[in-house]
């Protein structure tokens, strides 16, 4: 028996929920049409338990992917598992592989809460509110174990991308990967992945990271009758992944690039003691058109 979602709604938007699957976001609609804000569940995502085939889900307590099979800690090396059979790297941080805690529920807003031992104790919150057609996110990650250890806060929402769809924001720098898909280079940011003006999404593969970021973000969709107006607070970075010929791609607000774990000064990170805590919000606008 699948375990139940949570409903919520304003009078512009409907929102499901997944507690057991991570906290993840189901879907997001627009009530008067139904035209998906987030991309729309995969069939059977929800009975096969795959937070990846949904709308979105949390990064705690890190976003992407960490080489070396973990990383150091003032109490010594944190040894990871790759978690993904679709990564050889430990990704997107433990939260969205765990089943949540419900604390509240009303019909525009639920708080939701994860008491996890692993890689490291934390407890996380997720307050998910729905206002005027505008989704609120706030995430908070405290840290619970003995030991302090590096954290990272994100968030992994899917987008429903048409030949139409169109992306403005604004970053000064960019990464560039390798095959493995870890950061190499911090470069400017190159004319082809400048979004300063709206445009449309690359036709090529883009699964890279970018600094600079103001922490604004514009994605407009003429075709399904709307644009969304992003905004993140704690996060200085974004991701942004266009895979080529699918209908949906990733804009990603992070607290730390790729393998911070790994780079010069650990960009972006947080070493926590406990009881100590980090936050980050994020919230998405919908205008009809």
């Amino acid at each position: 028996m699948t375990p139940p979602l949570l409903h919520l709604e304003d009078e512009l938007t409907r929102l499901t929920l997944a507690p057991h699957l991570g906290a993840s976001l189901v879907e997001w609609t627009v009530r008067g049409t139904g035209a998906p804000l987030l991309r729309p569940p995969a069939p059977q995502a929800l009975e096969n338990g795959l937070p990846g085939k949904l709308g979105g889900f949390p990064l705690i307590p890190w976003s992407n992917r960490i080489a070396k099979g973990g990383f150091d800690c003032p109490g010594g090396w944190l040894a990871l598992d790759a978690n993904s059979p679709n990564d050889p790297f430990p990704i997107h941080g433990s939260a969205w592989q765990q089943p949540w805690q419900v604390i509240e529920h009303s019909a525009h807003e639920a708080l939701l809460q994860l008491d996890s031992r692993h890689p490291f104790g934390y407890r996380a919150s997720l307050r998910i509110g729905l206002n005027g057609g505008q989704l609120q996110i706030a995430m908070l990650v405290t840290h619970t174990a003995k030991q302090p250890a590096w954290h990272g806060l994100g968030l992994h929402p899917y987008f429903p991308r048409t030949a139409a769809t169109r992306l403005k924001t604004r970053a000064t720098q960019a990464w560039l990967c390798d095959a493995t898909k870890l950061p190499t280079e911090l470069i400017d940011l190159p004319a082809h992945w400048d979004f300063g003006e709206a445009r449309l999404l690359p036709d090529t593969l883009v699964d890279n990271g970018f600094g600079g970021w103001d922490g604004h973000c514009l994605i407009q969709q003429p075709d399904l009758g709307y644009t969304l107006e992003c905004r993140a607070s704690g996060s200085d970075y974004f991701l942004l992944y266009c895979p080529v010929g699918l209908d949906f791609f990733c804009f990603e607000p992070v607290s730390h690039p790729v393998n911070a774990h790994h780079l010069p000064g650990r960009p972006g990170l947080r070493l926590l003691e406990q009881g100590q805590s980090m936050a980050m919000q994020f919230s998405m606008q919908c205008r009809l058109l």
